[in-house]
């Protein structure tokens, strides 16, 4: 009896291993035996599709970004970004709050780069107030926000990494992006979210020994940065995630108001920092990177890139560094030096009046743009005449980029959605402001 079983077990597995598929309709009824193209024939396309999410609790979607995606088997064939969910609500709050405490707001979208966040805002109402910045606030807004990129382009490779498997990538990132930090804490006490750069100038001089401190960090990337292009732009595996995944052309980006590393991942060299220039950007040299096909590792390489020339660009500002105030020294727009506080009555009643009066800003409408790690980020300012905002609307461009998402993912598999995703390098706090 137990050689029957054995034979009748045999003859069952040679029938499984048949290329013919095999249905059964009802429990009673006969087996129907089909070949691939008459399974193909026999089934609705609608009874193949379904509708996924991807998010908005999903480690590779950045955020609480949720994707709404249309599937048959493993293929993506539309997608839907549908955001909204840290109901933050910063525009608004900006409202309420005074010139002098907007920087504290607005420095919590993009929390990767914030001090870009803290420059439109104090570049916008600098315009309304119409007044000059001293020299080396300038330069020093250039060096910190310059530093900033850099360590947000190290944060994408690092996630980046992640999210096609490459580990290493992420622990090597991450440990580069800490020596930024640090640096960060060292000048403005903080590591995010800085409140650093304020209308008027910067909240505190660089401290001693500032220089050495920079050169350190700007001495030791160079190796670590082969080492990425060790690790990841040569390998086969990391080729075949990323080339020809996720393209998009110049037309698309600039119908959709896309910038930044995507739009000259299609060729298109616009950078704000070439083509409108801001603070003294038409005072140093660098680059402007493109690629040629619009996929996704075009977007790897040239952020890889611009971290080497924005170490050029520190480099050049800390030779032309020059002296002077980091603030402009009127008394209606800047506090007081803290060390006055406890010497005179008149700085503490000046202290006391600006930080919860605030100061009043001409009347108008003005809008400010500088060129952050993800592209065009835009602070438009409504004033009445008073010490807040009438209203205020931040140009996102991690909300303007995930627009392009519908269009790259159309007919990739969902395991290339996840390679899409990291090379936009959205951060959600600027998209649900």
């Amino acid at each position: 009896m137990m050689t029957d079983q054995v034979m009748a077990n045999d003859e069952i597995d040679e029938e499984n291993d048949s290329a013919e598929r095999v249905f059964r309709r009802g429990e009673d009824s006969a087996i129907l035996r089909l070949s691939e193209s008459e399974v193909q024939a026999y089934t609705p396309d609608d009874d193949r599709r379904m509708v996924i999410n991807m998010g908005p609790q999903h480690p590779s979607t950045h955020g609480v970004l949720r994707l709404s995606l249309e599937m048959e088997g493993e293929s993506v064939l539309r997608s839907k970004p549908i955001i909204g969910y840290l109901h933050t609500g910063m525009e608004k709050t900006g409202e309420q709050l005074s010139y002098l405490q907007g920087p504290t707001n607005v420095t919590r979208m993009d929390y990767s780069s914030p001090l870009f966040s803290e420059l439109a805002f104090s570049l916008a109402t600098e315009t309304l107030l119409e007044i000059e910045i001293p020299e080396r606030a300038t330069w020093i807004r250039m060096l910190m926000c310059e530093l900033n990129r850099i360590s947000s382009h190290l944060l994408f490779q690092a996630t980046n990494g992640m999210d096609m498997g490459a580990v290493g990538a992420m622990i090597y990132g991450w440990r580069e992006r800490e020596e930024v930090l640090r640096l960060f804490e060292i000048i403005t006490g903080l590591r995010m979210n800085h409140n650093y750069i304020r209308p008027g100038g910067v909240a505190a001089d660089l401290p001693d020994g500032w220089r050495d401190d920079v050169l350190r960090v700007l001495d030791s990337l160079p190796d670590r940065l082969d080492e990425f292009d060790t690790l990841l732009t040569g390998q086969p595996i990391w080729h075949e995630r990323l080339q020809g995944v996720g393209v998009i052309n110049t037309a698309e980006c600039l119908a959709l108001g896309v910038t930044g590393p995507l739009l000259r991942s299609t060729g298109y060299a616009w950078d704000l920092r070439k083509d409108i220039p801001y603070l003294q950007y038409d005072q140093v040299e660098f680059d402007v990177l493109v690629g040629t096909y619009g996929d996704c590792f075009d977007r790897f390489a040239i952020r890889l890139n611009e971290i080497r020339e924005s170490i050029r660009i520190v480099r050049q500002i800390l030779e032309k560094m020059p002296q002077g105030d980091y603030k402009i020294q009127d008394k209606k727009v800047t506090p007081p030096p803290r060390a006055r506080i406890d010497e005179s009555m008149e700085a503490l009643i000046h202290h006391f009046k600006i930080f919860t009066e605030g100061f009043k800003v001409p009347a108008g409408e003005v809008y400010a743009s500088v060129e952050s790690p993800r592209g065009e980020l835009g602070c438009y300012i409504v004033s009445d005449g008073g010490p807040k905002p009438y209203r205020m609307h931040i140009r996102g461009p991690s909300f303007t980029n995930l627009q392009v998402l519908p269009h790259m993912l159309q007919n990739c598999l969902v395991a290339d959605a996840v390679a899409v995703i990291s090379t936009v390098d959205p951060i959600m706090g600027e998209v649900d402001r």
